[in-house]
């Protein structure tokens, strides 16, 4: 049974006959609330800080040119996703896009895609924070990255609005240390802004080829735009906020990230600098050593923003799972608890955080490789799906739509599809053992079930008209 099976009204608490569901998430937060939320998902100062230095060691002044087509490919992303997402505003996220309008079979491959990616990332970024930690107390990247997972996890129980408020603030050091670091650089640029687009890494030209290879990073480095979907549930009239949201993360993100990694190239004293990528050096010789150890903070604050926020966001993509059924009775029960108090998926948090600090203790190498396939994977499922949702029988309901249709996706699916051919084989395979044990799980359990399991649910609320719907622009 591949066609879709879609159920709505499943969030006010029946799946059945007879059959109590999971308590419904409650629509608390709007644009503002949102965007603070989906902001420090894309964690724009900690790709800034952990993730970009590495690029300057091998694309050198031709860092920000990759990152900047980057984020040309990320509009076309996020107009595919504030398409579908509000089409199908659920806190399923990509599964429950591609099972609503695709088939339920292409749902559950991107849910076993995307488990990878919520397992993976929070520890990829919580090891990290311990090694900027050093100006105030001295820890390991494992111990340090499992402390703040765990605290995530806790942070995680709250009522989304209090989390809105908290990784708003958190935001804020965020933003001001990216301002600081591009205050100093272009107080101390030394260098034409022709270098930007005529780059060198060293004495040797950059080749367009090796800032088209460049992208695969570049593409994580601006990840995390897209989470507005996985809070629609929760955003007040998604049909305008969803959109709004995507795009809007993505804009002041990108800036946050582009606009200092051009201060970075142009301050930089000279090209061996630049390629070592210790930025917080590269502060403390612009200013002092007391700056530096400002920006290293700042750093450690992000990460733990960062982490907050993919607990919150992961753990309602579990949340949706279990009120899709796709697991056995007693785990769907225990997945869909929703805390009475602070209306949060308390089950599901536990579930993503504790696991996530255990996976600090596996040597990083372990874990980085696969995440850009996982994620690469994700968004080209999601542009293949808006190719195609417009010839199907959701092409008429009422929903946001992208301009530029079928160009955008054409173009988004065909570049995505020449980053993953340039990924290792050893990450291919593993996102593809996961994937083959998704489909056997799909053939032996969720296909013979079909009638009661894996029934990808909508919101209640999600067949009402909003004024706005269907324009092309947001209102």
């Amino acid at each position: 049974m591949s066609e879709t099976a879609l159920t709505t009204g499943t969030t006010t608490g029946q799946t059945g006959p007879g059959q109590r569901g999971p308590r419904p998430l409650t629509r608390s937060i709007g644009v503002i609330g949102g965007t603070l939320l989906t902001l420090t998902c894309m964690t724009p100062a900690s790709s800034l800080f952990v993730i970009v230095p590495p690029l300057f060691g091998s694309l050198g002044t031709g860092t920000a040119l990759t990152i900047a087509l980057a984020g040309l490919l990320c509009v076309g992303i996020a107009l595919c996703y504030g398409e579908l997402g509000t089409l199908v505003p659920s806190a399923g996220g990509e599964y429950a896009m591609l099972g609503t309008l695709t088939g339920r079979f292409a749902g559950w491959l991107a849910f076993a895609v995307s488990l990878v990616v919520v397992m993976i990332i929070p520890p990829i970024m919580a090891i990290g924070v311990g090694a900027y930690l050093s100006p105030v107390v001295q820890v390991s990247g494992p111990v340090a990255g499992g402390l703040v997972l765990l605290l995530a996890t806790v942070t995680g129980l709250l009522n989304l609005r209090a989390n809105a408020w908290i990784t708003g603030v958190f935001l804020v050091v965020e933003v001001v240390a990216a301002a600081v670091v591009a205050v100093l650089g272009f107080g101390h640029a030394n260098k034409p802004v022709s270098v930007l687009l005529q780059p060198t890494a060293g004495a040797d030209l950059v080749t367009p080829l090796a800032i088209i290879a460049g992208l695969a990073v570049a593409l994580f480095v601006l990840q995390g735009f897209t989470t507005a979907v996985y809070l629609s549930e929760e955003l007040d009239n998604p049909r305008r906020t969803v959109s709004r949201t995507v795009l809007a993360t993505l804009a002041i993100g990108g800036l946050v990230v582009l606009v200092p990694v051009v201060a970075i190239i142009l301050g930089a004293p000279d090209a061996d600098t630049l390629a070592a990528g210790d930025l917080s050096a590269l502060v403390s010789g612009w200013s002092t050593p007391e700056v530096g150890a400002f920006i290293s903070l700042c750093i450690a604050a992000a990460i733990v923003n960062a982490c907050v926020v993919m607990v919150i966001q992961n753990s309602r993509v579990l949340y949706a799972s279990a009120r899709d059924r796709a697991w056995p009775e007693p785990v769907n029960r225990a997945l869909g608890v929703v805390s009475r108090r602070f209306d949060a998926p308390w089950v599901a948090t536990l579930v993503v955080g504790l696991p996530g600090a255990a996976l600090c203790f596996v040597p990083v190498a372990t874990l980085n490789g696969v995440t850009g396939v996982a994620v690469v994977a994700l968004y080209l499922s999601v542009s293949l799906a808006a190719l195609a949702v417009r010839g199907r029988k959701h092409r008429h309901r009422p929903a946001w739509r992208m301009p530029l249709w079928p160009a955008v996706p054409i173009a988004v699916s065909a570049v995505l599809i020449y980053v993953l051919g340039v990924q290792s084989v050893a990450d291919l395979l593993v996102v593809g053992v996961v994937l083959v044990a998704a489909a056997l799980y799909w053939l032996l359990y969720l296909r013979p079930r079909a009638d009661t399991r894996w029934i990808v649910s909508l919101p209640s609320d999600m067949g009402a008209t909003e004024p706005g719907a269907g324009s092309v622009f947001p209102a």
